[in-house]
């Protein structure tokens, strides 16, 4: 049997958007708790078409960080029932009145959120992108067209499989959660030029999997960008405490893109404890790249040279960059040259240093005393989130449900014309 092409799967996701956009919030939560309860009650199945992905993914040779996005168990599983329970129970955006007035004739004005209608996400490995996705638009009065990787497709298929379940158990079309074809590009391509079926793409994942779709879509995209995130230990610093920091951003999941990639020490810093810092990465598995002769010359040993892509890309794995910076300007500038726009940190007990860090970094999140990984939409109180925004318009930072909306205009008149 011929299987619809992606522009046919838009199509009817334009179709069913309407009855899901007219769901009440008692009736989106009542299908959020039970797809819940559905995934748990088939984990077994899930595991198994997991596992299938996993032997494959070894065979590919992926390395372990990837392999790690890749994996689930049973309590990932309960993890992410438990973040459809947590969308659950959040306040529902639509229909919130966000504006307002009474216009000079006597008109009432209100502006109010509503559905973006139709969302693409383009995302890669992560299955469990494929449930939160599905639980914030949904909640969100939103159809959802997932297009995930090819590593995820038996882990993406079954799960998929099971949430239209729930959907055509509530009165819904299956069209409203649907998994395009990941076999190559095309689905991709197809996807984010289906303009007037889809009314937005997010892209989440790598930098050349957000640069493909951001420079190729049609369609509006809201770019959710790569990880690159610092963290400046400044000489004024709790060392006990900075290294805590330090090390939870880089060792708690270092696969995710709140992961510490690199670490900037103040110069102004007494070298021994300069390398206590390289020492305590080291200790826990880290490995340090950067410049070998600077970082050997406070007594730091094993050091990987670091090349220009150390300092520009995230490493996703065990590894960080070490930078010694002449001071608190020296960690800016070397941020303002590699950020990537999603979460900067800084240790430091001088509140006036404190705050021209915050002033001076251009960043979606900006952590004073905290660890980068902070940054995540379940941490803020959002529930599962659809990716962190590094861009300026629309959404910055992590998105949740109110970020998975547009607004409209309600004017309400007596018969008013205009003169």
């Amino acid at each position: 049997m011929k299987q619809p092409t992606v522009l046919e799967r838009a199509k009817a996701a334009k179709k069913a958007a309407p009855k899901l956009a007219a769901l009440s919030s008692s009736e989106k939560n009542a299908l959020l708790e039970r797809a819940a309860e559905y995934l748990l009650e088939h984990s077994e199945a899930i595991l198994e078409a997991n596992e299938q992905d996993l032997r494959a993914g070894e065979h590919a040779g992926l390395n372990e960080g990837l392999l790690d996005r890749l994996r689930l168990d049973h309590e990932r599983i309960a993890g992410i029932a438990g973040g459809l329970r947590l969308v659950a129970g959040l306040p529902d955006p639509v229909g919130e009145v966000i504006g307002g007035g009474v216009m000079y004739n006597g008109m009432l004005m209100r502006q109010v959120r509503v559905p973006l209608g139709v969302v693409g996400i383009v995302y890669e490995a992560r299955p469990n992108v494929t449930v939160d996705a599905f639980g914030l638009t949904l909640k969100s009065g939103n159809v959802v067209l997932l297009r995930g990787s090819k590593s995820a497709v038996h882990t993406n298929t079954k799960l998929v499989e099971l949430l239209q379940a729930v959907v055509q158990e509530h009165g819904l079309s299956a069209d409203t959660v649907q998994l395009l074809p990941c076999e190559n590009h095309e689905s991709v391509q197809e996807l984010i030029t289906a303009r007037g079926f889809v009314d937005v793409v997010i892209p989440r994942g790598g930098a050349k999997l957000i640069e493909a779709v951001v420079l190729g879509a049609t369609v509006p995209t809201i770019e959710t960008g790569t990880g690159n995130c610092h963290f400046y230990v400044d000489r004024d610093a709790n060392m006990d405490e900075a290294i805590a920091m330090l090390l939870n951003g880089k060792t708690r999941r270092c696969s995710v893109c709140n992961a510490t990639e690199t670490v900037l020490i103040d110069a102004g810093l007494p070298a021994t404890e300069q390398l206590r810092i390289i020492r305590a990465l080291q200790d826990a598995g880290v490995k340090v790249h950067g410049d070998v002769d600077k970082l050997e010359a406070i007594g730091a040993e094993n050091i990987i040279q670091a090349e220009a892509s150390d300092w520009e890309e995230e490493y996703l794995s065990m590894d960080i960059a070490a930078q010694i910076v002449e001071d608190l300007d020296g960690a800016i500038e070397h941020i303002r040259r590699y950020s990537s726009g999603h979460t900067e940190a800084i240790a430091t007990r001088n509140t006036a240093t404190a705050q021209a860090f915050a002033a001076g970094v251009d960043a979606a999140a900006v952590m004073i005393n905290a660890s980068t990984a902070f940054t995540d939409g379940e941490q803020y109180g959002m529930g599962a989130e659809i990716g962190i925004s590094t861009q300026k318009l629309h959404a910055r930072g992590p998105m949740g449900l109110p970020e998975l909306t547009t607004s409209k205009w309600i004017l309400e008149g007596q018969g008013h014309t205009r003169a």
